[in-house]
Formats: C-alpha cells, structure tokens, sequence
C-alpha cells in the first residue's frame, strides 16, 4: 500500500471521528471519538516522520487531557441538564456561517500555489527524537531552561492554591 493511500485513509478517518465528536449527542461516545481524533493525528505525525511529536500527542492530549474530559464529564449529572433544543433561526444562521467558511476556505485553498517538496533536499532525519534534543540543548537551551523555571512556578502556585485552607488569605 503507497504512503499516499494510507495518508487519504487516515485522513478520511480523522475527519470522520472529528465530525462524530460534534455530532455525538453523548458527551462520553464525543470524547471517545476525540481520543481516536488524536490518535489518527499521530498516525499523521509517523508518516511526517515526526516520532516524537506523535509520542507527544499521544501521552499529552489522548491520555492525559482526556482523561481531565471524562472525569469532568462523569461528575455532571447529565439526565439534569438537559439542553433546550435550538430554534430553526439558529440552526440557519449556524448553516449559513458554516456554508461561508467553507467557501472562504475552498477559495484560500484554490488561490495558493504550493509547491511540491524536493526529493534532493529531503532529510530522512528531520524529525528523529535525537536531532529534536541537539537543538533544544544546543541552540535553545536558554529558552528551553527558563519555560521549565516557568512551568516550575505555575506547578508551585497551584499547590499552594490548592492546599490553602477556607477563610486564609495568602494574598
């Protein structure tokens, strides 16, 4: 199989469990729909040969992120919160806009000329987890040192926030 028909797979995937996590009416089957999203990206990111970006994605949005989504979603009593349905003048407007951006978007995607990539320019080694960590402690390491400084605080400030006790002022 070419790389050219598992990448229209994949995509024909993607957009398909992206249009089910929309048009789910179960909040639980929406963000197991959007965990499969995810998964199909990283797919994506093998055939970009960007391994580490997949593992990235994987770790970071299918595992930890939804989970945070279901254990909110679970703590909802959603047989209590039942949404009004929409009127037939918003789901017009909502059809209309809809309709335009998706115009708009064909028209962008006509008018740019995108050029095909060079096969003699191409690096096999682009991606790879190894040249990823040269350049962030070789080039980057300031930058890279002082967001895990950041990171560091924001992780500080939200124990303290956390643990303070009701009726303390810390501020």
């Amino acid at each position: 199989m070419e790389i050219s028909n598992i990448w229209y797979f994949l995509s024909a995937l993607t957009l398909l469990s992206a249009l089910m996590v929309i048009m789910s009416k179960n909040p639980i089957h929406s963000v197991l729909y959007l965990v499969f999203t995810f998964f199909c990206i990283s797919a994506h990111y093998v055939l970009l040969n960007a391994q580490f970006l997949m593992a990235v994605n994987i770790i970071v949005y299918a595992g930890a992120i939804m989970v945070l989504f279901l254990f909110v979603i679970m703590m909802f009593d959603l047989k209590k919160n039942i949404p009004e349905s929409k009127s037939s003048l918003t789901k017009l407007a909502g059809s209309v806009v809809a309709g335009t951006l998706l115009v708009i978007l064909i028209a962008i995607v006509r008018k740019n000329n995108i050029p095909a990539p060079l096969g003699d320019k191409f690096n096999s080694q682009t991606g790879m987890v190894e040249n990823l960590g040269q350049v962030l402690y070789g080039e980057f390491l300031l930058p890279f040192e002082l967001v895990s400084i950041l990171f560091f605080v924001a992780m500080v400030g939200a124990v303290l926030l956390g643990k303070r006790e009701a009726g303390e002022r810390n501020f």
